[in-house]
């Protein structure tokens, strides 16, 4: 079973996005900003960081950045609401990140985790 790091700092998101990849079949740890995912990173390796771009404290690239560092070949997507930060996150992002955009339906989401861990 593939494990999946979920950073996102909207609890209602989170619990929501957490609940429909469980569903489909993931094993999950949600959390609830950047910093709370390093220190989960330092405690359990996963295959995906799913991470919101825009949290207080240590934000989604810089969350990717050092995850890339801390667990070598970490696939990372991104989920944000603002197309500027959407296109910034693609520059600055580990190689190979994904964005998908909000809102977006989940079986979207499933669907691009499926090719993320498929690849």
């Amino acid at each position: 079973m593939a494990q999946i790091l979920l950073a996102e700092d909207d609890p209602s998101m989170r619990e929501f996005l957490a609940k429909a990849l469980r569903k489909a079949g993931y094993y999950v740890v949600a959390v609830g900003d950047g910093l709370e995912a390093m220190e989960s990173l330092e405690h359990e390796p996963v295959d995906l960081l799913l991470a919101d771009v825009v949290m207080p404290g240590l934000d989604g690239i810089e969350l990717a950045r050092r995850a890339a560092k801390e667990q070598p070949g970490i696939k990372v997507m991104f989920i944000t609401g603002f197309a500027a930060v959407a296109l910034k996150a693609r520059e600055a992002a580990p190689k190979g990140a994904r964005v998908l955009s909000k809102p977006f339906h989940l079986r979207d989401l499933v669907d691009q985790v499926d090719l993320m861990l498929s690849a």
